[in-house]
């Protein structure tokens, strides 16, 4: 085993014990365009590494035409959950002697666009965690899109994950529930205006103090039996 496995082994390792139940890592290279930052503080920063964890399919069973207060709670706490264990495990990283940068679970920087300082689907998708869907979510084999993710960036050298090959199939779920129209056939086609529209309705008749919906998340499912393997990662 060469040293950028023993890297994956032992942070993958250290991940499962801090919580996450999913880890992949990427090479971003390619994907730093895209980013929003500034150029000379990533540019030594080639390595993704997505972390992800469930939603609990009870709070999103309560989802109907509109996202609840329950789903809203839910939601922050994953992500806080996700943003300190993030926070931890790039301590860990910088006290070998490498960069590491978390970057937020779910800090929006355009909200016309849907845009944060990174796609963290995009990287968890490069890193071999899911597919992009027809929703425009990351869709797990293990948990759908049922899923909350943060990446951090960092030049520790790590194995890379093979992509996923798969796809949403037949399945248009997602589709069928979407009270805005946005989801189309194909990612690239997702209608982000009317998804905008639909989320700003929502807080608009004060369902949730945020712009969350969750109808297209919770109809989106994934294998029992692929949900007991998450734990091991992709490797």
């Amino acid at each position: 085993m060469d040293q950028q496995e023993q890297n994956y082994h032992k942070l993958k390792d250290l991940a499962v014990n801090l919580g996450f139940r999913l880890f992949g890592v990427a090479d971003v290279t390619q994907l730093k365009s895209e980013f929003l930052f500034s150029p000379e503080v990533i540019q030594d920063l080639r390595y993704g590494i997505a972390l992800g964890f469930p939603l609990q399919s009870q709070v999103l069973a309560e989802i109907k035409e509109y996202p609840t207060l329950l789903y809203f709670n839910h939601y922050r706490q994953v992500n806080n959950f996700l943003d300190q264990s993030a926070l931890k495990l790039a301590a860990t990283i910088q006290e070998q002697g490498y960069k590491a940068m978390p970057i937020p679970a779910s800090q929006v920087i355009d909200w016309q666009n849907q845009r944060g300082h990174l796609s963290h689907k995009k990287i968890a998708a490069a890193a071999g965690l899911g597919w992009i869907g027809r929703n425009n979510l990351l869709v797990t084999p293990q948990y759908g899109a049922q899923v909350r993710l943060v990446t951090i960036l960092t030049d520790l050298p790590l194995a890379i994950d093979a992509v996923t090959v798969d796809s949403c199939g037949t399945c248009r779920a997602c589709i069928a529930v979407c009270p805005a129209k946005a989801i189309k056939e194909t990612p690239q086609d997702f209608d982000h205006q009317a998804c905008f529209v639909q989320l700003k309705e929502f807080q608009r008749k004060k369902y949730v103090p945020q712009y969350i919906c969750g109808i297209c998340v919770k109809a989106c499912k994934g294998s029992v039996k692929e949900s007991k393997k998450s734990v091991n990662g992709s490797k």
